[in-house]
């Protein structure tokens, strides 16, 4: 939880995307707010949101494919009853991520 290094600033945006302090942030957690809860209507005015607040294409497909793939997880994880076995190993996970991606 401490992707911005600071856990509670991390959670206080995670509960109100509209405070990210930047303007890309912002558009990349209301986009994919609004992909979770209703993807059918998502447009390509919300990909040109997306575009206009500076992210790249690439970035674009970076986030789609990152919700996707936790939607993905969360799904199997709910089926199958996967568990993080401690705060230390999703920090490490993480940590993980935030220096190697996710492909």
């Amino acid at each position: 939880m401490k992707a911005l290094g600071d856990e509670a600033e991390t959670r206080r945006i995670l509960d109100d995307p509209a405070s990210a302090p930047d303007g890309k942030l912002r558009a990349a957690l209301a986009f994919v707010q609004k992909l979770s809860q209703a993807p059918g209507t998502v447009t390509a005015g919300d990909v040109r949101v997306l575009l206009e607040a500076g992210i790249s294409r690439q970035g674009v497909a970076d986030v789609i494919y990152v919700c996707f793939l936790f939607a993905t997880y969360t799904r199997l994880s709910d089926t199958l009853g996967w568990e993080v076995p401690s705060a230390a190993a999703f920090d490490a996970g993480a940590r993980s991520l935030l220096k190697r991606g996710y492909l």
